[in-house]
């Protein structure tokens, strides 16, 4: 009846070969009726489900349904339509507590005369139809012949009560009157006293069907009355809700651990409310609220960091900007919004670092976001279990399986896809982003450096390895010093002389991005690589290594350097600003030493006087630092003794310069590879000789001479040590692996350019880019890549019923399908036409599948002797 609920019985049969290997969502939609989703599974079956639609008027009502098919991820839809099934007549509804029907009969008053329907004498059959009394079927007949008929009896007409449309003529509205007859008719079937319904321009009607469908048609018929609209915002599920947020916190780590920590604690917080809503009944933030925090949150963000672009305020914004997302979703299109910018959102971890781990890190968030639209795709349950039907894969198994599809082709245009010669894009670094030692240096940089445990570089030496007091990585030069710091400066001269005096090592150095752009090389370089520039300091820079890792190839060895040096550059490495007093007393006392005398002196001082090496010294003052260091803290690093010291020989008439750099390195023992940290971080000094040229001076290792003969940890404790106090850990065996397995990620990944990829295609063959062996092999390639897509394509799920899975291994061996469709009797026909000297042992495989799949006893044993029969089935005929 009108306004009461229509319910649909869905049966939707999913081929087993049509099916796929990961389940997916089929919707069904209709305007009269809210969406219907069910999950399909790779095993394919029959799902049955039961569909509700509203019938608000009376008439004929028609489901115009649609079928909507999504892939596994949610993000493509195939949409077909379908039959509708035959109209259904909707009766309208019965007036509540309508009055009694009328009392007055239909005309006629001669008995015998006129007669109609009624429960008095027996008339005859007739065929049943719908709504027929039970007690009114003559059963005798149904046992006889099959049919369903009913008896039919008469009356007097003037007996039977009459239900005219005048009689509700106190009714204004046409659907107010249709509902009290539709009453009446009701009340009188009840109570088993006949009736006659008439109605304008229609024979009387005496039967409670034939009444209501009277009724149901008679015009004018209303209006229609849009069903119930169509959810515009599917609500989250809070499984898949939380699921979401946790692999969205899992792809934002890598954030964490370079971003200011308010912005850490801000994101963690958009995140895990939304989580504890899903246990908890808070609120949802009001779109005011959101607003302001977004307002506030880029307020914080610019005045942290001055700009809202660039490489760190970037990203973020984007991650401030991802979690005001979480923070405002509500519906299952915003989650799956979330889980797509999840995805870019990974990617730019890769602005900061591309090592292994982080790659590892991206691989794995990829598959777990890949999950999470798997998540949304698919309803939280399957509507209908099949029997015997597995319970489906996580979902990140599923996640999982698609990566692995996709791999081969990755790795195909990886390695074809042509390389550019320069990076894609450039993002400019900001001061935060610099980790190595600038154009300025000044007491506690250094410190500062050798606290990060960061790679600088990587050096692998063709020959022989220099030893530990060689290892001098020549950085800046700094030689304008205001009494505070030291500095570069750009001075108007031509190359130094080079005039190397001992072997030469040959090595190749891959140097980390820091946004600096020098060229660490061993004192001193002897060759200038491509792309590179010298300074007049015989320092290697080169602009590229600023933004991107590079690689050099260098040789260098001891030489003499500078020994036809400008006058005018010598004197200037003698100036010193006012001040220091006591510092220039005591240089000159040395001033009627020779030259090398003094430095000799200058060391021996530093030597003797009770210096300690540390990485935490006292603040010194403004004014006469170098004296307060000297007379005062005596303690420093190795940036302190340095300056100290050239500030004592330019006092005492020696030309002297800061240089920075990097001193040793740690050794992997399995590859003989060399990695220098920025712990490794050191300042020393140069000083002009007469006929020596710019002659190296540390004045740290007459200090600390563990820093330059072990490493700077042992130096630290103890700093007259000779032998390193590192253990070989299992911890530091697993460091050295993965830095093993780092330079090796470098080499094939990172380092795979333009040059590194023609060479690749030029020795095996496929020539230059462009070219058609190129075209030729890339092709090939990429088609041997879509195999496992195409044998995935092709390879037919099994069905989740054993008897079915049996049945499915004899298609196999016959090679012969069999649709889902076909009656596997109507199968096993057909089978024999095709295998005539088979037909007994197929006619057995046939009753054991019946008994096997319809069998009430002894299932189990049907079914081992079906899968038995199968098995010693045998296809060739014996002679």
């Amino acid at each position: 009846m009108a306004g009461q609920i229509a319910r649909y019985s869905v049966q939707l049969e999913a081929l087993p070969g049509a099916a796929g290997w990961l389940p997916f969502a089929a919707t069904l939609t209709a305007p009269q009726s809210r969406p219907l989703t069910l999950t399909v599974q790779p095993q394919g079956g029959l799902l049955r489900a039961e569909w509700p639609a509203e019938t608000p008027v009376r008439g004929e009502f028609t489901l115009t349904p649609r079928l909507h098919l999504e892939d596994p991820l949610g993000l493509w839809q195939v949409t077909g339509l379908i039959e509708p099934p035959g109209p259904l007549l909707v009766y309208p509804a019965a007036e509540t507590d309508a009055p009694p029907p009328p009392q007055h009969q239909s005309a006629g008053s001669v008995e015998g005369v006129r007669r109609t329907r009624g429960e008095e004498e027996f008339s005859g059959l007739r065929p049943y139809q719908a709504g027929d009394s039970p007690r009114q079927i003559s059963w005798r007949h149904v046992a006889r012949t099959g049919q369903l008929v009913t008896r039919e009896r008469d009356a007097p007409a003037g007996q039977v009560t009459a239900l005219r449309w005048q009689d509700t003529a106190g009714l204004t509205d046409p659907e107010a009157r249709i509902s009290r007859l539709a009453a009446w008719v009701q009340t009188l079937v009840g109570r088993g006293v006949p009736f006659a319904l008439e109605l304008p321009g229609l024979p009387p009607q005496r039967a409670q069907p034939e009444a209501l469908a009277a009724l149901a048609r008679l015009v004018p018929l209303p209006p229609a009355v849009p069903g119930p609209p169509a959810p515009t915002a599917d609500p989250l599920t809070p499984r898949a809700w939380r699921y979401t947020l946790v692999v969205l916190g899992f792809m934002l780590l890598p954030s964490a651990l370079r971003q200011l920590i308010w912005i850490t604690l801000l994101a963690a917080g958009l995140l895990g409310y939304p989580y504890l809503r899903t246990q908890r009944p808070w609120p949802a933030p009001s779109s005011l609220a959101l607003a302001l925090l977004a307002a506030a949150g880029i307020g914080l963000l610019y005045a942290s960091y001055g700009t809202l672009i660039g490489l760190d305020a970037g990203t973020a914004l984007l991650v401030l900007l991802l979690s005001l997302k979480v923070l405002e979703s509500s519906t299952r299109r915003d989650a799956r919004m979330l889980s797509v910018l999840g995805l870019f959102m990974t990617l730019t971890h890769f602005f900061h670092s591309m090592d292994p781990l982080s790659a590892l890190h991206a691989l794995v968030s990829v598959v777990l976001l890949l999950s999470a639209l798997h998540l949304w795709a698919i309803p939280e349950e399957p509507a209908v279990r099949l029997p015997g039907q597995p319970r489906p894969r996580p979902a990140w198994v599923g996640a999982l399986l698609l990566s692995g599809l996709a791999l081969p082709l990755t790795v195909t245009l990886f390695v074809f896809f042509p390389r550019p010669d320069g990076p894609l894009w450039q993002i400019p670094l900001q001061g935060g982003a610099q980790t190595g030692l600038g154009n300025s240096i000044s007491p506690g940089d250094v410190a500062n450096l050798a606290q990060s445990s960061a790679v600088a570089f990587r050096a692998e030496f063709d020959g022989p390895r220099p030893s530990s007091d060689l290892l001098y990585w020549r950085g800046p030069v700094y030689e304008a010093f205001d009494g505070l710091e030291w500095s570069q400066v750009r001075a108007q001269s031509p190359v130094p002389s080079v005039e190397p005096t001992g072997p030469k090592f040959s090595y190749t150095v891959t140097q980390e991005a820091n946004g600096l752009p020098w060229v660490l090389a061993l004192e001193t370089p002897l060759n200038i690589p491509d792309g590179t520039n010298a300074t007049t300091a015989t320092q290697l820079f080169d602009r590229r290594a600023a933004t991107q890792r590079m690689r050099y190839a260098l040789r260098s060895g001891p030489a003499r350097v500078g020994r036809r040096e400008m006058p005018e550059r010598i004197e200037f490495d003698r100036q010193l600003p006012a001040g220091n007093p006591a510092t220039r007393q005591l240089a000159a006392t040395w001033t009627h030493l020779p030259p090398e005398q003094r430095v000799e002196a200058g060391l021996n001082y530093l030597a003797q006087g009770g210096y300690t090496y540390t990485l935490q010294p006292p603040t010194l003052p403004e004014g006469n630092r170098t004296d307060a260091f000297l007379f005062s803290s005596k303690q420093g690093f190795c940036e302190h003794y340095a300056s100290a010291f050239a500030v004592m020989m330019r006092a005492a008439g020696v030309p002297t310069r800061l240089v920075g750099g990097y001193q040793g390195g740690d050794l992997n023992p399995d590859t003989g590879l060399l990695t220098v940290r920025q712990l490794h971080a050191h300042a020393w000094t140069e000083v002009w000789l007469e006929g020596q040229g710019w002659v190296r001076v540390d004045p740290t290792a007459v200090v600390a001479p563990a820093r330059i003969q072990t490493d700077p940890e042992t130096a630290l404790s103890n700093p007259t040590a000779t032998t390193s106090a590192r253990t070989l850990t299992p911890w530091r065996r697993v460091t050295q692996a993965y830095d093993t397995f780092q330079v090796r990620w470098n080499d094939l990944v990172i380092g795979y350019d333009a040059q590194r990829q023609a060479d690749m295609l030029s020795s095996s063959g496929a020539g230059p880019v462009g070219g058609g062996g190129y075209w030729l092999t890339a092709l090939g390639t990429g088609l041997a890549a879509l195999l496992p897509i195409l044998w995935l394509w092709r390879s037919r799920p099994r069905p989740g019923d054993p008897a079915l899975r049996a049945l499915d291994d004899l298609t196999r061996k016959l090679r012969l399908e069999r649709p889902s469709s076909e009656a596997a009797s109507d199968y096993v026909q057909r089978a024999v036409q095709v295998y005539p000297h088979l037909a007994t042992e197929l006619g057995d495989i046939l009753k054991s599948y019946q008994l096997a799949r319809y069998g009430a006893a002894g299932q189990a044993g049907a079914l081992s002797e079906l899968r038995t029969r199968i098995q010693h089935l045998r296809l060739k005929e014996k002679r």
